[in-house]
């Protein structure tokens, strides 16, 4: 697909490793290069605009991509108006979805290194699926995900370090992957979440760091479609969560407003079902991955012909790979022997607004979404960086 006049990508183009801007990785080791935490680089150049900040609050709203904003626009005016003066796109990393995108943020590196590479994933030298958002305690969070976050190094240096999120992500193996080394804080609602991260701004007699999660925007965006009215009810929710957090900032501190991923809407003509088609089940032992980027897990002896019925099936509407093909793009990072396998021998990358459905062996709800994300388009890939001082 080609970019639209000036540039601009069109949110359907296909974004490769290369593309230009700052990465959502590197948000914390920047606002630690801010907070004087030693050893920090800060590759989004926040230094200098921040000068004299002490605490930083970095609010992480789900599936608030750069192509949703002006979508929000209408129900999100502090939104509207800091996205015109103080934003800038960054880019997620793929595959662009939730666990991902929070562990690359809370660790500052790219997916291979931190080894939670997809939605779900293959435990290697199993048949078991792992969903990293309903992950507890096996596998151990700090021998699947080895890499120290960004919060353990704030603490370490004497930074207070807080997580504010969802009450029953306490303790998850999500959680602990992403955000180790950070108080943890429930907080549900929008008002909830703005109270609780103004609080342990405040609560810090010197350097500190605050990291708060939102989950609203993407849930109604998958259930009932980006734009739906439930999705604008949940906009303006957020935007008023973020103006909250705008007015209640201490004079030396400062707000940094991302994402994790943006959404597109999947119509039901752009939907495969491998669990009713015996052509993409054939030598095919473990699915993983999600509907835009799907992981297959072959029979021994199978991969050429997994690939070439795929390729048949699919045609234009996806990208049929091997996990070596795909490794090499450099999307990834450098990926330890240790984190390959939980790529699949196979990787289907969805183009345009196409998916691959598994209606039998994935959760009902799954087929049954409006919006989806994962796949390397624009309008997945790009999420904004909102920079607010007190």
């Amino acid at each position: 697909m080609i970019a639209e006049a000036g540039g601009v990508p069109g949110p359907l183009e296909i974004l490769g490793p290369e593309h230009g801007g700052g990465r959502l990785a590197d948000v914390l080791p920047s606002a630690l290069a801010v907070l004087g935490v030693p050893a920090s680089t800060d590759p989004l150049g926040l230094v200098p605009a921040l000068a004299g900040v002490r605490r930083i609050a970095v609010l992480l709203v789900d599936g608030l991509g750069w192509y949703q904003l002006p979508t929000a626009a209408p129900y999100a005016p502090t939104l509207a108006g800091l996205a015109a003066t103080v934003a800038r796109p960054l880019i997620a990393g793929f595959p662009s979805t939730t666990p991902t995108s929070l562990v690359s943020l809370g660790t500052g590196v790219a997916p291979g290194a931190h080894g939670v590479l997809g939605f779900t994933v293959r435990v290697p030298g199993t048949d078991r699926v792992l969903t990293h958002t309903d992950w507890a305690a096996d596998p151990s969070p700090l021998r699947w995900q080895p890499v120290p976050t960004q919060l353990e190094r704030a603490r370490a240096a004497g930074v207070t370090t807080t997580v504010v999120s969802r009450p029953e992500f306490g303790g998850s193996g999500l959680t602990l992957a992403a955000n180790r080394g950070g108080d943890f804080r429930g907080a549900a609602g929008g008002h909830e979440v703005a109270t609780a991260m103004l609080a342990a701004l405040a609560a810090g007699s010197g350097p500190t760091l605050v990291s708060g999660y939102h989950a609203d925007l993407d849930r109604y965006g998958h259930v009932y479609g980006v734009d739906s009215d439930p999705w604008r009810a949940a906009a303006t929710e957020v935007d008023a969560l973020v103006a909250r957090l705008v007015d209640g900032l201490p004079p030396d501190a400062a707000l940094l407003v991302t994402a994790d991923h943006g959404q597109l809407d999947i119509p039901a003509a752009h939907r495969f079902d491998l669990d009713t088609d015996p052509r993409l089940r054939a030598g095919v032992r473990v699915v993983a991955g999600e509907a835009r980027v799907r992981y297959l897990h072959v029979e021994p002896g199978a991969l050429d012909d997994v690939r070439a019925a795929w390729s048949e099936v699919l045609g234009v509407t996806a990208r049929v790979r091997t996990r070596d093909e795909v490794v090499a793009t450099g999307w990834f990072g450098p990926v330890p022997e240790e984190h390959l396998g939980r790529i699949g021998d196979v990787v289907v990358i969805c183009n345009d607004t196409y998916a691959v459905m598994a209606s039998r062996t994935e959760r009902p709800m799954a087929s049954k979404l409006v919006a989806y994300h994962g796949s390397d388009t624009a309008a997945e890939l790009t999420v904004p960086l909102l920079v607010v001082r007190g």
